[in-house]
């Protein structure tokens, strides 16, 4: 979308779900908007990413997932000052609403139009 003139191609996204069809979905929708694009497929896989330095402009996180699901990752981030800084936008086939350290709870399927506008405006907010 780049509304605003602004490119994505400097926002790194981290996609964490355990489903590799959703994941691939996700990494070309966001990658043809422009963004860059990392996955792990559960929040441990994600902690280690996260852990080794590198930091997205936003975590787009499902919430039930084997080894370490979305719940516990969030509790883990919120413990590292550098970490909690970071937007994490949930998506969850579940009907909760308020998720602690989600900026953003969106519910699969997710319209993509919406994930769009939601990461473009919280990763932006991030850099």
């Amino acid at each position: 979308m780049m509304q605003d003139g602004l490119d994505n191609s400097s926002i790194p996204v981290l996609v964490v779900d355990d489903e590799p069809d959703l994941l691939d979905v996700m990494r070309f929708v966001l990658e043809s908007e422009g963004f860059g694009v990392e996955t792990a497929r559960n929040g441990k896989e994600a902690l280690e990413r996260l852990g080794a330095g590198w930091s997205p402009g936003l975590v787009l996180l499902d919430l039930m997932m084997p080894v370490m699901n979305g719940w516990t990752f969030l509790d883990e981030v919120s413990k590292n000052p550098v970490l909690k800084g970071i937007p994490v936008v949930v998506l969850t086939a579940s009907r909760a609403e308020g998720v602690p350290g989600a900026a953003v709870v969106l519910h699969k399927p997710v319209d993509l139009g919406l994930l769009i506008q939601t990461v473009e405006r919280l990763a932006r907010g991030a850099i």
